[in-house]
């Protein structure tokens, strides 16, 4: 029985489409369906697609409907025990998917595993070692911008980048599917919150190797959509999540973390557009709905607010450590 469907969305993503796809090709692991969820592209995508990769199942959409709504409707799709996320610029090491899945099936608490994700360009560099997350409000990559060869061991992370990691769908159907709300950014760290609250775990695997190219489809760092949708989604993030009692704690380092990462904007000159995602993340709450109460998530609520205060010495230990090496 094939356990494993990788599911790679994509939009306007032709140039990173062979490299990706080649290197699922070549996968020491065979036993796995692979589907492209393409939203609307118009730069030949789809036709590299069928014309030479007829083993790849692609969906054709009429428009783009955001990574969300792409990866949920894959998850749907698909006929296995477990999905893997891959964005399309990624090209992935031979044993990639064979570690992911060996990972994963070692405990059913696990809901993701993350991989090692690395730097396209300069290979000895992490991209991301697993995502966490701190009481600032700030999201963080494990381990980006350092020497890869620091992060060898497996370890449990906040969450999992979605953009190459691997999920068991048992426990969408009881946590709920990526929130189509947040169409791009933070996604994935809702969704790994989400499981952490329900007592599930995420993991890193350092076993699992691929290389990235970093904002494929949005096309550089920051921009404006990346920061209104990021900042809007923040918002949403903390407001589902944290129950009352966890934000009213928090708010004074919530505030502090927002009102940084405002200046930050302002210098790179994007200081109005990330106030505009802001407002717009406090106008829109009604659309999401927070996660529903549990007995047992008092308990994990508790686990996770020690947790986010210890992310916030690891974010500064590893910043630290980032400009002291480079």
């Amino acid at each position: 029985m094939t356990e494993v469907t990788i599911i790679i969305p994509n939009y306007n993503g032709k140039h990173f489409l062979k490299p990706c796809l080649d290197s699922i090709k070549k996968q020491s692991y065979k036993d796995f369906v692979t589907i492209v969820i393409d939203n609307g592209s118009t730069d030949g995508s789809r036709e590299i697609v069928e014309q030479e990769y007829p083993w790849v199942k692609l969906v054709k959409r009429e428009k783009n409907y955001g990574f969300c709504n792409a990866v949920n409707m894959g998850i749907h799709l698909s006929k296995t025990p477990y999905v893997l996320l891959l964005n399309n610029d990624t090209e992935a090491d031979k044993d990639f998917v064979k570690e992911l899945y060996a990972m994963i099936k070692q405990d059913k608490r696990i809901f993701s595993v993350s991989s090692k994700m690395l730097n396209y360009k300069e290979r000895e560099l992490l991209d991301d070692a697993g995502d966490m997350y701190c009481v600032l409000g700030w999201p963080f990559q494990r381990g980006v911008g350092r020497k890869a060869s620091y992060y060898k061991n497996a370890a449990p992370v906040f969450s999992s980048c979605a953009g190459a990691a691997i999920y068991r769908c048992s426990i969408f159907e009881e946590i709920g599917y990526f929130d189509e709300n947040h169409f791009a950014y933070l996604e994935d760290m809702d969704i790994g919150y989400r499981a952490r609250k329900y007592g599930y775990l995420n993991y890193f695997c350092p076993t699992a190797e691929v290389y990235h190219v970093g904002s494929g489809t949005s096309g550089s760092k920051y921009n404006e959509f990346k920061v209104r949708h990021s900042s809007r989604n923040s918002v949403y993030l903390n407001y589902k999540n944290m129950p009352a009692w966890q934000l009213i704690l928090n708010f004074p380092a919530l505030l502090a973390g927002y009102f940084i990462k405002w200046l930050f904007f302002v210098k790179i000159g994007f200081g109005k557009t990330y106030v505009k995602g802001i407002v717009e993340g406090f106008c829109t709450l009604g659309k999401v709905k927070k996660v529903p109460f549990q007995k047992g998530h008092i308990k994990n609520d508790i686990c996770l607010e020690i947790e986010l205060i210890r992310n916030m010495f690891i974010y500064l230990y590893e910043f630290g450590k980032r400009k002291i090496e480079s």
